[in-house]
């Protein structure tokens, strides 16, 4: 029977006992018999019996009944919890003594296309203590100056329950084995604290695809439960848990994460573990493997840091971020992606210090955390430029004969609003596809002033929709931003507080958008994808950075990605011909300096230059190509900030990539100084 329910009985016998005793004792009273003095015979007043006996019994018999009702009641109560709530009373009589323990699962580890290793697990020796070494202040202040850390901090560690109430708590990570073997020599100092061996996340090559690759940190009480969900309750998150917070990391949280084992004790009244009841092996999270390949991502990474110092050391003294991305442009497979300043995945690993994150966090950093391939957001420059000319081909602004002339100053909204094209000396008689090759913007100002007196206003922008542009790719990565196409409705919106006459649409706000200035922003990945539809004739696949799955018994895969068509874009055979034309023009045609990087290539290539004004004293320059020109399969887009024009720094970048992929690397010194937008 339980000690509880014996207790009980115990406890209303007494009361019972008791109740009898007082009855006995005090039960009768002072009454006395009266008499009639008006009869001869005595008689009771009220005409009964009340004799003493006759009192007595019937004190007995209500005492009789009240201890029988009672007692049944008891009788009644041990029925229902001896039989009916038998199992309840047996399950919580068993947690009372029994604690379950989780045991955490190593992540699964991240492969690049080839097998190489991205991310993996590492052995890690940690000091461990019970938690009532909390309560023993020279046992705290021993381990603390063991292990160089405050003592208020360690009673705090060992204080924190989140790893679960008889679990072990961590103080500490990492630790030397100078430490290891101290504590190890001198048990009878450290009573309560191990030293366990579990498993750190390990970034074997630094700082390469961090962005891709993103890190791991504590759960957050916010995505404790927003994690649980995600998941659909296949995994059981809790405070304490080491979660992805960003890139690959955090997007396929759900495979990568493992599932916890659990071990069952026995413990005593004050929670101390007596022995161990049963246990389940922890599940390790699955290995996946990435579309990227490690040495295109290291050639992308390499060369836009020395170019972005390159440029720095030459005066560009705004120059610090850029970023780079190489897709194939048959399924989409993204082969390398690259974002400069960088940092390592590593400093996060076991908690970041206040001092790494700050040093990430401050402005002299230049947002080292930011991915600027899908989160970077600039204006194109001349790299839209192909989308201009489908947008006057199809609205019928032009068609492929069209010709015009560059005299190096536009004055076709008249010569107060007059603009200059790039090459202020001018380029002469040229028509669409040498507008494309020699980036003339007066071709292009033409085209923004024929959509201002269009009855289709609105044409560019709905070109520049249909390729993609002011939307997400749907890359699997957090963070990808949208980029903006502005036209009239947004500017009155946007500039809602200003006048009328500056919320209006106007011709200049034409000019600007055709030649990739003024309001419009895009993404380095938005305009890979571009890219990569004109080389395919206006196939675009969805990028993706997820390749498969791995088993994880044996070789093979469980889950393999399934390539997706983001864009069927129509253009007509001729359009897409011109275009084409043009881009390869180029490289071969548009400057002997630029040519003569690419010619030592065993493939022919196909691109464009892009010089955006910014603020700042540089413009923002782009390189976008792709490769063979015949048979695309690479495209390569690279955006350098305030580098200068495209030719001067983003167009190394594509070449030192192309240069890897095709085994051979860029030769030529000659540098171009025509200043090509």
């Amino acid at each position: 029977m339980n000690p509880v329910i014996i207790i009980i009985i115990a406890v209303l016998a007494v009361i019972l006992v008791c109740l009898i005793v007082a009855f006995i004792l005090l039960g009768r009273g002072d009454s006395r018999f009266t008499f009639d003095i008006g009869g001869s015979v005595p008689t009771a007043a009220g005409g009964g019996d009340s004799s003493t006996e006759t009192g007595f019994k019937n004190r007995l018999l209500g005492l009789k009944v009240f201890a029988g009702t009672v007692i049944g009641a008891l009788f009644v109560r041990l029925w229902s919890m001896q039989l009916v709530s038998v199992n309840d009373y047996s399950a919580k009589a068993e947690s009372n003594r029994t604690r379950t323990i989780l045991v955490f699962a190593p992540r699964g580890r991240i492969l690049d296309r080839n097998g190489n290793e991205l991310v993996t697990n590492r052995p890690s020796l940690c000091v461990v203590a019970k938690s009532d070494v909390a309560a023993n202040p020279i046992e705290v202040k021993l381990l603390a100056n063991l292990l160089g850390m405050p003592s208020m901090a360690v009673k705090h560690k060992i204080e924190n329950a989140s790893e679960g109430a008889q679990s072990l708590r961590t103080v500490a990570e990492d630790v030397s084995r100078r430490v290891v073997a101290y504590i190890g020599e001198h048990t009878y100092l450290f009573d309560g604290v191990q030293i366990a061996q579990r498993t750190q996340r390990l970034y074997p090559n630094g700082n390469l695809a961090a962005h891709v690759l993103g890190y791991t940190g504590p759960i957050t009480t916010d995505q404790v439960k927003n994690m649980d969900e995600a998941s659909g309750g296949s995994i059981r998150y809790e405070l304490g848990d080491i979660v992805g917070q960003s890139g690959i990391e955090r997007q396929y949280e759900s495979i990568l994460q493992g599932i916890k084992g659990e071990q069952v004790v026995y413990v005593n009244a004050n929670g101390d573990v007596l022995s161990t009841s049963s246990s389940v092996e922890s599940q390790g999270g699955s290995d996946i493997t990435l579309t990227l390949d490690k040495s295109i991502q290291r050639a992308a990474e390499e060369s836009l840091a020395s170019n972005i110092q390159r440029l720095y050391k030459l005066g560009r003294t705004d120059c610090h971020g850029g970023a780079a991305i190489v897709i194939d442009v048959t399924n989409g497979d993204v082969l390398a992606m690259a974002s400069h300043p960088t940092y390592s995945p590593n400093v996060f690993v076991g908690g970041i210090s206040n001092d790494d994150w700050n040093a990430l966090s401050s402005e002299s950093s230049h947002n080292p955390l930011l991915n600027r391939a899908i989160a970077g957001q600039y204006p194109s420059a001349s790299t839209i430029k192909p989308l201009t000319t489908f947008a006057a081909l199809n609205f019928g602004i032009a068609t492929t004969d069209s010709s015009y002339y560059c005299s190096g100053y536009w004055t076709g909204f008249g010569r107060a609003s007059g603009q200059y094209c790039w090459k202020k000396t001018g380029h002469g008689g040229i028509g669409l596809q040498g507008g494309i090759t020699y980036s003339c913007d007066v071709v292009f100002y033409e085209i923004g002033k024929g959509f201002f007196y269009s009855d289709h206003p609105d044409g560019m922008q709905e070109t520049f929709r249909k390729w993609g542009l002011g939307a997400k790719e749907g890359i699997d990565l957090p963070g990808e931003a949208t980029g903006r196409v502005p036209d009239a409705q947004w500017k009155a919106s946007y500039y809602a507080n200003s006048s009328e006459d500056d919320r209006a649409w106007k011709g200049g706000d034409y000019t600007n958008l055709a030649i990739g200035q003024g309001d419009l922003l895009v993404t380095p990945l938005q305009m890979c994808c571009v890219y990569a539809g004109i080389s395919t004739k206006g196939t675009i696949w969805k990028p993706h950075l997820l390749k498969s799955v791995d088993a994880a018994v044996g070789s093979g895969s469980v889950i393999d990605h399934k390539d997706a068509l983001t864009y069927q874009v129509e253009e007509r055979p001729a359009y897409l011909d011109l275009v084409h034309a043009g881009l390869k023009g180029v490289i071969y045609e548009e400057s002997e300096a630029q040519t003569s990087h690419f010619v030592t290539l065993p493939v022919t290539v196909a691109g464009k230059t892009g010089s955006a004004q910014t603020p700042k004293s540089q413009p923002d320059g782009w390189f976008i190509a792709y490769a063979p020109y015949d048979d695309p399969k690479y495209v390569i887009a690279a955006a350098i900030e305030y580098g200068g024009y495209g030719a001067e720094g983003a167009m190394y970048v594509v070449r030192d990539i192309l240069g890897e992929i095709y085994g051979s690397p860029d030769t030529s010194t000659a540098q171009d100084t025509s200043a090509v937008r």
